[in-house]
């Protein structure tokens, strides 16, 4: 099981193609009443009904087991089980010996020393992303924040209202592409997070870059090299802190400051692609065409932006209780 949190504990278990996945959480105080259907609404957005997403379609029925009466927490754990059920694991044979380039397929394979579940990606995949939803969807009602999240950029294309032209040539070539998602969490207050080993970027960074295919994050835009101190500075414009510009994408010294978080996030390619590729196989020991079978995301970015809505908040949970 992976844990993560104090105030607000997550514990996440299962796999791809096992036949449930679960989820603890510990912390909720007893007389919450948590809503089932705004729950069912961010699943609903992380679902692959756009083009460029995998033709595996999973209901994402959710079953409260534990820890909720008549639809209010009891004060003892909260635990929720998804099912698994559209798995065609034959698909994923041939790379037992044979591990996808870009995958955790060869670093699974020699951490569990062979033993690792190679379907679907086992708990590598994105698909216990769903738990990860679930669990944010229930800290956002724990919360008196606004979350707001879009893609700016996908392969080369800036231009969003283009992109499903542009995916359904990226799918017709058989490759795949990663992009970019801005995430903004408005009525934030300050004081959330500590100046050492306890910092609220450094946590949501944490989490953020645990999320599989996710590669980099960056808050505001402080990478931008070429800005001079009294350009990049916030300056203060009230007695609440208020910011004429936001920079620092609303924290300073690891601690929010009450203006909007921002940060964008990078997702790369999906490695599962139809092109194939020649790499070492571990059983004939050559390099050969791997060809890659299954359904997978030509572009498993857009998919993710409330995943990482999600996982903010359950980053902002544990500080804000």
């Amino acid at each position: 099981m992976f844990s993560y949190g104090n105030k607000f504990k997550i514990t996440i278990y299962g796999a791809s193609h096992e036949e449930t996945m679960g989820l603890i959480i510990d912390g909720l105080k007893a007389g919450i009443t948590i809503n089932s259907e705004l729950i069912n609404n961010d699943l609903k957005k992380r679902m692959p009904t756009s083009i460029g997403t995998t033709p595996r379609i999973e209901k994402d029925e959710f079953m409260i087991t534990n820890g909720l009466f008549n639809g209010i927490t009891t004060g003892g754990p909260l635990h929720i089980v998804v099912p698994n059920e559209n798995i065609i694991s034959k698909d994923y044979s041939n790379l037992y010996k044979h591990p996808r380039p870009g995958h955790a397929d060869f670093v699974a394979y020699k951490k569990y020393n062979g033993y690792n579940d190679y379907r679907g990606g086992g708990f590598f995949s994105g698909r216990l992303t769903t738990l990860l939803v679930i669990a944010g969807a229930i800290a956002k009602q724990l919360l008196p924040f606004s979350f707001n999240s879009k893609l700016i950029q996908v392969g080369n294309l800036k231009e969003m209202d283009k992109l499903d032209k542009y995916l359904e040539t990226i799918k017709q070539e058989g490759d795949s592409v990663g992009g970019i998602v801005e995430l903004r969490v408005e009525k934030m207050i300050d004081g959330l997070g500590d100046p050492y080993f306890n910092k609220l970027d450094a946590e949501i960074s944490k989490l953020i870059i645990t999320i599989p295919g996710v590669r980099g994050i960056l808050f505001g835009d402080n990478f931008d090299v070429t800005s001079l101190g009294s350009i990049n500075n916030d300056l203060i414009i009230d007695g609440q802190g208020k910011t004429k510009t936001n920079h620092s994408g609303g924290i300073n010294g690891g601690i929010s400051n009450g203006n909007d978080l921002v940060f964008k996030v990078y997702v790369k390619p999906t490695s599962s692609i139809r092109i194939p590729q020649k790499t070492f196989n571990f059983e004939t020991k050559k390099i050969e065409n791997l060809e890659i079978k299954g359904r997978h995301d030509t572009a498993f970015v857009r998919r993710i932006p409330i995943v990482l809505e999600n996982v903010t908040a359950i980053v902002l949970a544990n500080f804000y209780l």
